[in-house]
This record gives structure tokens, C-alpha cells and sequence, in this order.
């Protein structure tokens, strides 16, 4: 069975659809304690980086959404 990140393409939807740059949303995981850099965004954004489920939360967090907002 193959695994599919649908969260990377979320968090991409998501930082679009607010009019956020990469730069903007990772600056925001940084203030919330997730370091994170724009590059390594790109690559969970690309689904080539696997995210645990306090990264979850973090994300939620600076997109100010739900953590089931990520997995739609």
C-alpha cells in the first residue's frame, strides 16, 4: 500500500489560500518554537519530508487552523 502526504499539500493550500510566502510561514513556526526553514517547508510542502504529530500542531498553529484542517 502506498502512503500519500496529503498534509504537505495542505499546508501548501493553506499558506496560499492566506497569502503567506514559505518565508513568512516558517518565520511563524520559528516564534512557536518549530525550527524550521524555508527550504525545509519546501520540501514538506513536496511531501519528501515526514512530519510528526507535534509538527502537526505547530503547523495548526501559524496557519490558525485545526489540526483536522490539515488532513482534509
Amino acid at each position: 500500500m502506498e502512503s500519500k502526504n496529503i498534509i504537505g499539500k495542505q499546508i501548501r493550500a493553506l499558506r496560499i489560500e492566506q497569502g503567506l510566502t514559505q518565508a513568512q510561514l516558517a518565520a511563524r513556526c520559528n516564534v512557536l518554537g518549530y525550527d524550521l526553514s524555508r527550504g525545509a517547508l519546501a520540501k514538506v510542502e513536496a511531501g519528501c519530508i515526514r512530519i510528526t504529530d507535534i509538527n502537526i500542531r505547530y503547523f495548526a498553529q501559524a496557519l490558525k487552523v485545526t489540526e483536522g484542517d490539515l488532513f482534509k
